[in-house]
C-alpha cells in the first residue's frame, strides 16, 4: 500500500508518495500566487489550490493509481474560506498572516475580555486567528457575510473536494478560537459573539479518521481520505513529536515551537494551547517570520545564496548587532501587528556577514522567548527535533542548540507537514493503530547538534538584551506603523 501525503502551504502545494515504511517514493510540488492588495493583507483564491492539487495527485500516483490507500492533508491553519448556498467561494481567503484584524482582535480581548476569551476557548485572541476574520467581514463586508453557508478552513476545503465530506480536525479548530479546545466541542458563546451558527460550521474529528473516499475525477480508485491536521500539528506528527514532552521547532515561512503535552492546560496571552493531530493536546509558540526573514534579507536583499552564511560558524556568540525579525508583524508572545524588523546596533564597522548573522539569531531568539514563556509555567524544553526549510542550514541548528541550551535533533525525512499528512492517512486506512504506532516504525531521527556550554552562555547574555529591545520599541511601532496607515 502507498499514501499521499499534501502540504497546504502558503506558496505552493507539496506533495510526497510514501510506501507503509516510511520510504518516500515520489515529490511533487505546484506553486500558486498571494495576493496583498493592501498594507498588511494576505489572501489566496481557494480554486489555486485545487488546481494545484490535481496536479500533484496526478503526478504522485501516476502508473500506481491503484495502490495509493490513503490521502491526508497538513494545510495552512487560520484561514477563512467561505461557501455559499451553491458551494460557491464567496471571497479570497484571508490568511494566517493577515493583519487588517487589529481592532477586532482588541475588541475581543479588550470588550469581550481575556478571561472569558479563555473559559470558552482556552485562548486569547490574536490577530491571525479565524473569529477575528469573521468580525471583520461582518463589519467591512456584510454582503459576504449574509451570504455564508459553510465557513471553512484551507485544508478542509481540499478535504471537502477530494470526498465531499464538511469536516475539520481539532487541531486545524484550535485555530479558529472558535473551539473550546479542552472539551473539543464548538464554542456557542463565541459563535454567538461572532454571528454564527453551528450549522455554517464543519463536523468536529480527529485528524486521523477516515471521513471518506476520493472522488472518481482524482483517479484514485481505493483511497480513503483522513481528515488531516493544521501544518504544525501535522509536521509535528512527521518528525515524531507525538509523545508528552516531545518538542519540534519549525523553521519555514512562519516559525514555531511546538510542545507536546498528554492533557489540556492553557497559556493565555503567551502561547496557544491546542489539540494535536494524535488525540492529545500541545503548546505552541508561532513566529510569523522565520525563513521567510533570512529569504527576505539573502535574496532579496544581498541577492546571493545561503551557501557563505554556513562558513560564519568562527563568528557564534561574538556578534554584536542584533535582528528583529517581525517582518509580518508578531505573534508570540507579543501579539502585535504593528511590530516591524529591525537591525541595531549598526555601525560602520558592520558589514554582510555580521547582518547575516543577526537574522539567523534572531529567529533563534524570537523562539526563544516562546521557551522562556513555556518554562515560566513550569514547561520546560529537553530538546527539540527541527523541521522546515531553515532546518538545511547546519549553522542556524547550532545557533538554536546553543541559543536554547538543548540538543536539536533532524529527521530523515525534512518534509514535516505532508510526510505527517501522510501518516495520518496510514492510520485512517488501518496500516497502524495510532498515530504514536506510526511515528514509533517510520520517523528515524539522524544528526543531532549538542549546545556547547561556553556558547550558550553567551547567547544568554545576548538574549537579555535582544529581550530589552522589543518592549523599548513597541510605543513607537504602534504610533508608526498601524495597520493601515499610509506610510
Amino acid at each position: 500500500m502507498n499514501f499521499i501525503g499534501l502540504d497546504l502551504g502558503t506558496s505552493a502545494l507539496k506533495g510526497l508518495l510514501v510506501d507503509e515504511k516510511g520510504k518516500i517514493l515520489k515529490e511533487a510540488r505546484e506553486e500558486y500566487a498571494l495576493y496583498s492588495p493592501y498594507t498588511g493583507w494576505s489572501e489566496q483564491n481557494p480554486e489555486d489550490w485545487l488546481s494545484a492539487a490535481k496536479k500533484v495527485i496526478s503526478a504522485l500516483s501516476a502508473g500506481l493509481e491503484s495502490s495509493v490507500a490513503g490521502i491526508s492533508v497538513g494545510g495552512q491553519m487560520h484561514g477563512l474560506v467561505i461557501l455559499d448556498g451553491c458551494d460557491r467561494v464567496i471571497r479570497p481567503c484571508i490568511l494566517w498572516n493577515d493583519g487588517r484584524t487589529a481592532a477586532q482582535t482588541e475588541y475581543l480581548n479588550s470588550a469581550v475580555g481575556t478571561e472569558k476569551l479563555i473559559s470558552a476557548t482556552g485562548n486569547i485572541a490574536f490577530a491571525g486567528f479565524t473569529a477575528p476574520k469573521l468580525l471583520w467581514l461582518k463589519e467591512h463586508e456584510p454582503h459576504s457575510f449574509a451570504r455564508i453557508k459553510k465557513i471553512m478552513l484551507p485544508k478542509d476545503y481540499l478535504i471537502y473536494n477530494l470526498c465531499g465530506a464538511f469536516v475539520t480536525d481539532y487541531s486545524d479548530a484550535s485555530g479558529t478560537l472558535l473551539l473550546d479546545v479542552k472539551n473539543k466541542a464548538w464554542s456557542h458563546e463565541m459563535l454567538k459573539i461572532c454571528g454564527i451558527t453551528e450549522e455554517q460550521l464543519p463536523k468536529l474529528c480527529e485528524s486521523f479518521a477516515p471521513v471518506g473516499m476520493v472522488r472518481k475525477e482524482y483517479g484514485l480508485p481505493r483511497t480513503v481520505v483522513a481528515a488531516g491536521a493544521g501544518d504544525n500539528a501535522a509536521a509535528a506528527v512527521g518528525t515524531g513529536c507525538v509523545n508528552d514532552g516531545d518538542c519540534n521547532i519549525s523553521l519555514g515561512t512562519s516559525g514555531t515551537l511546538f510542545l507536546c503535552r498528554n492533557t489540556f492546560s492553557s497559556f493565555g496571552e503567551k502561547l496557544h494551547s491546542f489539540a494535536h493531530a494524535n488525540g492529545k493536546f500541545h503548546l505552541m509558540g508561532c513566529i510569523l517570520s522565520a525563513a521567510s526573514a533570512n529569504r527576505w534579507w539573502t535574496e532579496d536583499i544581498l541577492r546571493s545564496d545561503y551557501s557563505a552564511a554556513e562558513k560564519l560558524s568562527p563568528l557564534l556568540g561574538k556578534n554584536d548587532i542584533y535582528f528583529l525579525p517581525y517582518l509580518s508583524g508578531e505573534r508570540s508572545p507579543h501579539n502585535d501587528v504593528n511590530a516591524r524588523g529591525a537591525f541595531i546596533g549598526l555601525t560602520h564597522a558592520a558589514g554582510r556577514e555580521q547582518l547575516t548573522l543577526a537574522v539567523y539569531e534572531g529567529v533563534a531568539f524570537a523562539l526563544k522567548d516562546c521557551a522562556v514563556a513555556a518554562e515560566s509555567r513550569g514547561v520546560s524544553i529537553g530538546g527539540a527535533t527541527v523541521c522546515g526549510g531553515g532546518a538545511k542550514s547546519a549553522l542556524w541548528r547550532k545557533i538554536l542548540a546553543n541559543v536554547l541550551g538543548v540538543k536539536i535533533s533532524t529527521v530523515e525525512t525534512e518534509q514535516g507537514p505532508s510526510y505527517g499528512a501522510a501518516m495520518l492517512a496510514m492510520v485512517a486506512a488501518g496500516a497502524y493503530k495510532t498515530v504514536e504506532e506510526a511515528a514509533a516504525g517510520i520517523v528515524r531521527r539522524t544528526a543531532a547538534v549538542l549546545p556547547d556550554p561556553a556558547l550558550t552562555e553567551r547567547y544568554q547574555l545576548k538574549y537579555k538584551n535582544f529581550a530589552r529591545l522589543y518592549p523599548a520599541l513597541k510605543g513607537p511601532f504602534s504610533e508608526i506603523y498601524a495597520v493601515g496607515s499610509k506610510l
